[in-house]
């Protein structure tokens, strides 16, 4: 494995960070003159904890990780533009990924000046471990994968996974978002084994708090201290961090709301492979359905009318035909299902008979 700290940026590793005043002071029950703060409207008046060390330590005690290996942005996407800017030099260096998958690693590579390389999935969305690693060069420093996958839904074979990390001369990003949601564990529990591995996961999705923008990143002190130095010193606002701290201590009911949503993602499977103009849906291990339709646009355009709101994802690579659905509440599936079941271009029989199954029971 190569020497992590040589994949940086000659400029980042030269690096003096910014230093706080809630840097250099830290402590509890103080007079804070120090920062140039409004002496008014506490607890708001103060500058949030850069290190969000409460924080980090509650999710510590969850994650079962130490503190060091913590990193918190604002969503994953700071964590991934950071790492990209680390370890990138625009105009150079190289990033590679799967295709298709979430945009943010390509969004992130473009505003950076990075070029971005991708490996198509095979016919059952897995990584073609040889296509991929084929595209490396000496100039390549991340791959990005991500498992589950968005948009496909599948979790990515972890066998796979672990060659690439073990073969790959730079930083592999392994993106568990929707790991919450998936038969296979994360892993966060491998990561004194790969030194050059990166975990993001987020508060957006089991935890239900895409609202206030939390992701995490774990990996290697090395590699989490470079992100520490290179942030912005307050990407936490003080009430993101108070309210994360406060839902982190209701585990039980995250536990709960991804049972039922499992629940009715099955139940969702189901009713939706029963009606006639679902010509397929692809096996889920996220929190949401890819369903084929014969007319994905007018299918679409027919829920919008109802306010129904799912994602189009028919022109994305191998996704042709698919929209994206969210399992949301038993109310809102069922109202998803309603619609589906009244859109008007379902196919006759040779009898002139509606396929449609009206007696279809509903969840």
């Amino acid at each position: 494995m190569t020497d992590l700290l040589t994949l940086l940026r000659d400029n980042i590793r030269s690096l003096v960070p910014y230093s706080s005043a809630r840097d250099e002071y830290s402590g509890e029950q103080a007079t804070l003159l120090d920062a140039n703060e409004n002496p008014y409207n506490n607890p708001l008046n103060r500058y949030p904890d850069p290190r969000q060390v409460k924080l980090k330590e509650r999710i510590s005690e969850i994650k079962n990780l130490p503190v060091g290996n913590i990193f918190l942005g604002n969503g994953s996407d700071e964590a991934i533009d950071l790492l990209i800017r680390a370890f990138c030099e625009p105009g150079r260096d190289n990033v590679i990924a799967i295709k298709p998958t979430y945009g943010m690693y390509k969004v992130c590579a473009d505003v950076n000046g990075v070029e971005y390389r991708e490996a198509s999935l095979d016919g059952s969305f897995q990584v073609d471990m040889k296509k991929l690693l084929s595209l490396a060069d000496e100039n390549s420093k991340l791959v990005f994968l991500c498992s589950p996958n968005n948009p496909t839904s599948n979790s990515l074979d972890h066998n796979i996974i672990s060659d690439i990390i073990r073969s790959f001369r730079g930083i592999v990003v392994l993106d568990e978002a929707y790991i919450d949601f998936s038969i296979l564990p994360s892993f966060a529990a491998k990561l004194d084994q790969y030194p050059n591995l990166v975990i993001l996961q987020t508060l957006s999705k089991a935890w239900g708090m895409a609202g206030i923008r939390l992701g995490m990143a774990f990996a290697g002190k090395d590699i989490t201290g470079v992100l520490n130095r290179i942030k912005y010193p307050y990407n936490i606002s003080l009430p993101n961090q108070q309210i994360a701290l406060e839902r982190l201590s209701y585990a039980n009911e995250k536990d709960s709301w991804v049972k039922n949503i499992l629940d009715q993602r099955g139940k969702m499977a189901l009713e939706l492979s029963r009606l006639p103009l679902v010509k397929n849906i692809l096996p889920s291990d996220a929190n949401f359905l890819m369903v084929r339709f014969e007319n994905p646009k007018s299918v679409l355009d027919f829920l919008t009318g109802k306010r129904i709101i799912v994602r189009d994802r028919s022109k994305v690579h191998l996704c042709s035909g698919y929209l994206r659905i969210t399992i949301g509440t038993a109310e809102e599936n069922n109202s998803l299902l309603k619609a589906l079941q009244e859109y008007p271009n379902v196919p006759d029989d040779k009898n002139g008979n509606s396929l449609r199954d009206e007696k279809s029971p509903v969840y």
